[in-house]
């Protein structure tokens, strides 16, 4: 009979003959899959600012994004659209912090055409929302975009007033007020806008252009409203909340109607109340999604697409679906969050 320990050293040596034996059958991957890994990957999201719940929105995308893929992510925000400066200092501290990628919503479409790479290095950059265009050597680090096309948002806007005041229906002047002349999504909107309303009625009366803050907007409608025979403000979503404000205490709700560039949840708001027209959605939250899917994929040598955008929906008081909303605007408690670590 075999004593015990001996059984054992038997035992032990036919499993590790087993073991080795299907170890070796077994195709090798290039790739080991996220899970079998304990490393977490830092990605760094730089917004133009935080002033609205536009970026709000794009913020708890990425958030709940980053918690699902458990990456680490870390959040910064340029604090207005005219500071490149600053944002351009951010994407340093970005690769300080040991960044394996940076999501960029940029304050301006050329802030980085030929210098990129001198604030970044070799660390990969994945463009959101707003357009960022770069020369070809720059190229080698733009990994990716996320973003509709801001012309077909101005375009949508400008259409929907085209449709209520065509061509021979009787001039109808407006105010616009879409936000900073030459940053952010701007220029397209307003060239959009143009383009919709040629064969139309609607008379541009008064354009002012300014940052996306509450104030600055406030004034700006505040002198507006004060015009004679405005029949209409187009404008950025800050400067329609602000309008839905100051035209009441100013008794002339029903005397001039609303239009956003862009949904917001306060446009929202104003959209349920029939105190606002129309707003287009590029669907927000699911940009910031998207953005943090399409850096983490790249990190993990998945398949992506290099450049997605969500539909663009048209709202209207009798057009609000849930889903839509739910893809577009971060739920009502939520407040900006800078740090995830899963």
């Amino acid at each position: 009979m075999l004593s015990r320990p001996f059984t054992s050293k038997i035992l032990l040596s036919l499993l590790t003959s087993v073991t080795t034996v299907a170890s070796a059958s077994e195709p090798l991957s290039p790739i080991k899959p996220a899970e079998a890994t304990s490393h977490k990957e830092k990605i760094c999201a730089i917004y133009p600012h935080l002033k609205d719940s536009y970026w709000l929105s794009v913020n708890y995308g990425m958030v709940s994004e980053a918690e699902k893929q458990q990456v680490e992510l870390r959040v910064l925000e340029a604090g207005g659209y005219p500071n490149v400066a600053k944002q351009a200092s951010q994407l340093v501290l970005c690769t300080k912090w040991g960044a394996d990628a940076i999501i960029l919503g940029t304050v301006s479409p050329d802030a980085y055409h030929d210098n990129l790479t001198d604030w970044v290095g070799s660390t990969p950059v994945f463009a959101t929302v707003n357009e960022l265009t770069v020369n070809e050597e720059q190229q080698k680090v733009l990994k990716g975009t996320v973003g509709v096309d801001w012309y077909q948002m101005g375009f949508q806007v400008g259409e929907f007033l085209s449709k209520r005041h065509p061509k021979g229906s009787g001039e109808t002047p407006i105010a616009l007020l879409l936000g900073p002349q030459a940053s952010g999504g701007t220029k397209p909107v307003a060239l959009g806008f143009y383009d919709a309303i040629k064969s139309s009625d609607i008379k541009i009366a008064i354009s002012y252009w300014a940052d996306n803050d509450k104030e600055l907007q406030r004034n700006l409608v505040q002198q507006v409203i004060e015009q004679p025979d405005i029949q209409y403000i187009v404008g950025s979503a800050v400067a329609i909340e602000a309008a839905i404000s100051e035209l009441r205490a100013a008794d002339k709700t029903k005397e001039i109607g609303l239009i956003s560039s862009y949904l917001s949840h306060g446009t929202y708001r104003g959209l349920l109340r029939n105190k606002v027209l129309f707003a287009p959605t590029d669907k927000m939250v699911e940009q910031g999604r998207l953005s943090v899917k399409q850096a983490t994929s790249y990190l993990r040598g998945q398949p992506y697409e290099k450049h997605s955008a969500p539909m663009i929906e048209a709202l209207t008081p009798a057009t609000l679906k849930d889903q839509i909303i739910a893809d577009s605007l971060s739920p009502s408690e939520f407040r900006p969050v800078f740090s995830v670590n899963p």
